[in-house]
């Protein structure tokens, strides 16, 4: 890796894809015969469910996304034509709009493939960004980002929201395996390395067999107070520049076209919090002034009401701070964004030159991509041939990075490689679980739907060694239940957490990251584990992670221990490295080393390689110095080889010591009566789908409708004020935050005979279990089926219903920190009204 350079102040940069006044000439004559209304029209990008072909003619929509979990016509195994022909019908569309004017302004169709063509059926799935930043490897990585493009546009797509280029800087962080490494040093070279892959030069990316890239997000998004996805970095601007922004620096000088915003705010002794979608000084003054970035500034899914000023419908302040094209969910709230905008240009609250800004540089980023020249979609050299998606040499090269990504953190007793004669029994939760290896992002939002159906010549674990020794050398027990022990050779435990995306991936302030800890499932590998030792077998652990845990116990109880990151279903890499080459086949080594420092202590969060690039660098509030208990275990840059000399600073011997230190910072007790849950708060209910990135407030004096889930008012025939829940068969969670977001710790009530209470009306009973909960971390916390209940209420009568506290206790909900007093969701339909919830104790004695 090349060192990098402390900048004091933004830099200039020079992109590789220059200016050609030829192409300027050309967008700026289009821009001159434009009306607002067709310039609005390009600054809204809708997603694929809540847009139709009239819409693109009606209102001269420029882009379109496919969110997670979208397919064309809801099919998830649609295949490359169909994918082509979807994006055609748009395509057309957007040409017959424009039939009576003097030109025309090409479609354009943008996906999330961050770690392949993550949506797409058949597609080539490749490791998480935080195991590819273990590799070591820009060639990889620029290989990585080709392939993807192939297949991409293999589907007739043209634009792609990848690489991530965050520097997460709190393992707590639900997004951490987004990010390359906690360094900037790697995601500098990386961010480069991905662009070049995705686009090509200036000359590629007008070819049909590369897209547009988009590095994100602008910025600090890795580097929020607490690890809060969507939250706040709180650091200085040098420190926001020379830790946070290096990628977006080195992605731009390769030439990426697109820069995503963040939902996350920044604030610094100099400036007040801000968040980024409305900061005209991030966006305009640096981004595109400083910086010099002349391509478009996108927003993120439904990020514009995060701005103050503004509202699901009403985006008039990040318009003005500088985005270019706003990313909405909903039909209703997209035509409500476009309705005020055109207002608010008309009034002249948005200035024309804002709205020609905008629109000069969508126009720009399209005629560099060659969207003028090239045909229909599913006209271009590779659209439709599904034997792309997949194709052998794809596999190979995730099949490659998989192997390059493993990091060895312990080998002891020569146990590796294995024979492949040996017999080997595969235990552990994530022995045959195909989801803790491809993680969030990955088919669906959270991807905890996909089965191995969804990837084909793909394995888990178990089927990769199954593949290596045979079925009748391998067995297959994940919970140790049924296997004898003494049987075979060696124990391959596959451990890992379940998959999770974005904020249902985060690790609250209370949680430690002790992995055992986490969930019973997880505490479950540990004990299997120490089973494992009590029987004197030999054992090789792998581990499957979006970040780095504290399982120093895990480790002592291995004779060898893989961080093997989120590989994706290519396991086949893993047992590569795991056992002997067949005879005359290439030997394969471990050359992984950690882009991540790993954790000493449960609470060990933030500590980082200090930064060589930045002089006298301090370490700022909310992180830890790296010295102490908070040194790492094992630092940045460590990983074993099986042919190499032990390293002279590893973390033995062993036994490792275990931290004792579970300091969690403890919740205010709820010692009242009664917690009343209502609309004390501006927005107290919030709705979060599975398949639709982040929460949404749910207003309490109108309609709030999604494809997952319709709210609207409704009045109790008590006067009390009510909301009306209309599920619709995906998983969508309803909760309720805690006033002031803070924690509260309610073991009084639970021991006072409490009880979680509301009136309800069942409308349409639910046709699949309906969970009901005292946390926000469903299904990391365990919940109650109340569907029975509900079930057997009165049919369209209010009823109330009461659920003791001890219940939930006695399932394992944690009641020492609760942030959320109520919750329910469900992956079935249902449409119920709901009204006056609180957890009150049981009446006192007279």
């Amino acid at each position: 890796m090349n060192p990098l350079t402390h900048l004091p102040a933004w830099p200039s940069l020079r992109s590789d894809i220059a200016p050609d006044p030829a192409l300027e000439q050309a967008v700026r004559g289009i821009l001159a015969h434009m009306t607002v209304e067709e310039k609005i029209g390009q600054m809204i990008q809708p997603d694929l469910v809540e847009l139709t072909a009239e819409d693109v003619r009606t209102y001269r929509i420029g882009s379109a996304l496919n969110g997670a979990g979208r397919w064309p016509g809801g099919d998830r195994r649609a295949g490359a034509g169909a994918w082509a022909e979807t994006v055609g019908g748009f395509w057309e569309a957007a040409q017959e709009a424009y039939k009576d004017r003097p030109f025309t302004i090409p479609f354009m169709w943008a996906s999330d493939a961050v770690h392949g063509h993550n949506n797409v059926h058949g597609a080539t799935i490749f490791p998480h960004n935080i195991g590819l930043g273990a590799a070591h490897d820009a060639d990889l990585i620029r290989r990585v980002g080709a392939v993807t493009a192939r297949e991409i546009a293999a589907t007739g797509i043209d634009w792609t929201f990848a690489p991530t280029v965050a520097t997460p800087r709190d393992l707590r962080w639900g997004r951490c395996y987004e990010g390359y490494s906690e360094d900037p040093e790697i995601v500098h070279v990386y961010a480069r390395a991905m662009v070049e892959g995705l686009q090509g030069d200036a000359e590629g990316l007008r070819t049909d067999s590369r897209v547009i890239s988009c590095v994100k997000h602008w910025v600090g998004d890795g580097g929020t107070f607490g690890g809060e996805d969507r939250g706040i970095a709180r650091c200085s601007e040098d420190l926001l520049r020379n830790i946070h922004a290096m990628g977006f620096f080195s992605g731009i000088e390769a030439g990426s076209q697109s820069v995503m915003v963040s939902y996350s705010g920044w604030e610094s002794e100099d400036r007040s919090e801000e968040r980024a979608h409305g900061s005209a000084y991030l966006i305009t003054d640096v981004l595109k002034d400083a910086l010099g970035f002349d391509g478009i500034v996108v927003g993120d899914w439904d990020a514009h009401p995060y701005v103050d000023g503004c509202s699901q419908g009403d985006a008039g302040n990040v318009i003005k701070a500088g985005v270019d094209i706003l990313m909405i969910s909903s039909r209703e709230k997209w035509q409500a964004v476009y309705r005020d905008a055109l207002a608010r240009v008309h009034s002249g609250d948005i200035p024309m030159s804002r709205i020609d800004d905008a629109v000069l540089r969508v126009l720009r980023v399209k005629m560099r991509a060659g969207l003028w020249d090239k045909p229909r979609p599913q006209d271009r050299s590779l659209a439709g041939r599904q034997e792309i998606l997949g194709a052998p040499e794809h596999r190979a090269l995730a099949r490659e990075s998989v192997r390059k990504s493993l990091v060895l953190l312990k080998h002891e007793n020569a146990v590796l490689p294995l024979a492949r004669t040996a017999k080997v029994l595969v235990t552990g939760s994530a022995a045959d679980a195909i989801t803790k290896q491809t993680g969030g992002f990955t088919v669906t939002w959270q991807g905890d739907d996909v089965t191995l159906d969804d990837f084909p010549g793909g394995a888990t674990l178990a089927g990769a060694v199954a593949e290596v020794v045979g079925d009748g050398r391998c067995t297959v027990d994940p919970l140790l239940d049924h296997a004898d022990v003494s049987e075979h050779d060696v124990v391959v435990v596959g451990i890992g957490e379940d998959t999770y995306a974005e904020m249902l991936g985060s690790i609250s302030p209370w949680h430690t990251v002790e992995y055992a800890a986490l969930k019973p499932s997880y505490a479950r590998d540990l004990e299997i584990l120490r089973e494992l030792r009590a029987a004197g077998a030999t054992v090789v652990t792998v581990l499957f992670s979006g970040r780095p845990l504290y399982v120093t116990e895990e480790i002592n109880l291995s004779d060898a221990f893989v961080a093997a990151w989120l590989p994706g279903p290519a396991a086949q890499g893993i047992t590569d490295l795991l056992f002997a080459p067949a005879e005359g086949e290439q030997p394969y080594d471990f050359q992984g080393r950690l882009s991540f420092s790993w954790p000493r202590g449960r609470r060990t969060t933030t500590s980082h390689r200090v930064p060589p690039h930045i002089p006298d660098y301090q370490v700022p509030p909310g992180e830890e110095e790296p010295v102490g208990k908070h040194a790492p275990l094992f630092p940045y840059g460590s990983g074993l080889t099986l042919r190499g000399p032990a390293p002279a600073d590893g973390p033995g011997p062993y036994p490792l010591p275990l931290d004792e230190d579970d300091d969690a910072p403890p919740a205010e007790l709820f010692t009242g009566d009664t917690l009343v849950v209502g609309p004390g708060d501006p927005a107290y209910l919030f709705e979060v789908s599975a398949t639709a990135n982040g929460p949404q407030p749910i207003p309490s004096d109108g309609r709030h409708e999604t494809v997952f889930v319709t709210t609207e008012p409704v009045a109790t025939p008590g006067g009390r004020d009510g909301v009306s829940l209309t599920f619709k068969g995906t998983r969508t969670f309803v909760y309720a935050q805690a006033h002031g977001g803070r924690p509260a710790d309610l073991r009084d009530l639970v021991a006072r005979d409490g009880s979680l209470s509301f009136d309800v009306r069942v409308v349409e009973p639910p046709t699949d279990p309906f969970h009901l909960a005292c946390h926000n971390d469903y299904p990391r916390q365990p919940a109650l089926d109340i569907s029975a209940r509900l079930a057997a209420l009165p049919a369209g009568e209010w009823t109330r219903i009461s659920v003791p506290l001890s219940e939930l206790a006695d399932a394992g909900v944690d009641f020492a920190h609760v942030d959320v007093p109520f919750l329910v969701c469900t992956e079935g339909k249902a449409r119920l009204e709901i009204s006056g919830i609180e957890l009150a104790a049981a009446p006192r004695n007279a």
